[in-house]
């Protein structure tokens, strides 16, 4: 039988998206399990074949399937395995031979994997705006910052597997802001969307400017978006410090691999009436002028409920 589809995986600290997809890049069929509560990691695998063999049979696509592709907080593309991932109960004290075990449980299917925002650039490159392009940056924005290097056609993985965690790369050399990984003033720390929000609290204590946002006990990002869609002033210049920001880092990210392109994706990237301009206004008065107003700031067009098992099926198209 032809093995003309392939399975994509979306692995996070809360749930696993999984749908299988066809060389068209349609998901055929999707489910999501709920992953939030698993602390052991046999049991994690043995319950996501359950339900990948459960969508397999609800599709009748038996025998079809030639791959399984992964994407995963700290996944190691060479080794398959999952390093110390904070976000996950299951792995975040050790490395898990994730790959291999879930192959097994899957009667022999192949699986690979790499980090969620090295999968989320191969999904655009194979199916999205990326497709033709062989040198751009993905950024993904949403919890945290991630990104995917693509030059020359290829996934940047380093010697290691890790290669291209440039939500870590500081941005704040002094008094800047404390991240999870341990280190100070991570780009992640402020243009994530708890980055939005930290700013968002830090800027109503240090001013006595009127806002909608001092009716919220709690902000989030969403509330930031809510307020300046209503005309807040401080919610849209905390929107424009916040694509400053951006620019600034995207700058430097151009001056090391001159990108055709560096791509937005994520729930925050949603916010483009409110970034595009900053960004593009900052990226370009701080880059070479060998590269102003050459490299295209673009965001993601793959349909919002779809793009994180593409981005992951993506990866099971390399298996033979």
């Amino acid at each position: 039988m032809n093995k003309d589809l392939v399975i994509g995986v979306d692995v996070g600290g809360q749930s696993a998206k999984c749908g299988i997809v066809d060389m068209m890049g349609t998901v055929l069929k999707q489910t999501v399990m709920r992953s939030e509560n698993y602390t052991d990691a046999q049991q994690y695998v043995d319950d996501l074949a359950a339900t990948l063999k459960q969508i397999i049979k609800d599709a009748d696509v038996a025998g079809r399937i030639r791959g399984i592709g992964m994407g995963v907080p700290n996944g190691n593309y060479y080794t398959g395995e999952i390093e110390n991932a904070v976000n996950l109960k299951w792995a975040n004290k050790s490395k898990v031979k994730f790959a291999d075990m879930l192959q097994k449980a899957m009667g022999g299917i192949p699986v690979k994997l790499t980090n969620d925002a090295n999968a989320a650039a191969l999904g655009e490159m194979t199916y999205g705006v990326a497709k033709g392009m062989k040198d751009f940056i993905m950024i993904t924005l949403g919890t945290g910052v991630g990104s995917g290097i693509v030059i020359n056609g290829q996934v940047v993985y380093g010697h290691d597997g890790f290669a291209g965690e440039l939500g870590h790369t500081t941005l704040v050399r002094h008094n800047g802001r404390l991240c999870n990984c341990g280190k100070t003033g991570c780009l992640e720390t402020y243009c994530s969307a708890l980055g939005i929000a930290r700013t968002a609290r830090e800027w109503l204590e240090m001013t006595d400017e009127p806002s909608l946002l001092r009716n919220y006990e709690e902000i989030s990002a969403k509330d930031v978006k809510d307020a300046a869609d209503e005309g807040d002033n401080l919610a849209k210049k905390i929107f424009d410090y916040t694509g400053t920001l951006l620019g600034e880092a995207f700058a430097d990210f151009i001056e090391f691999s001159a990108p055709e392109a560096i791509i937005l994706f994520g729930g925050v990237a949603r916010n483009r009436e409110y970034l595009d301009e900053p960004i593009k206004k900052s990226m370009n008065a701080n880059v070479l002028p060998l590269w102003r107003n050459k490299v295209k700031l673009l965001y993601t067009a793959l349909k919002e409920s779809d793009a994180a098992i593409l981005g992951a099926s993506a990866l099971a198209w390399e298996i033979k």
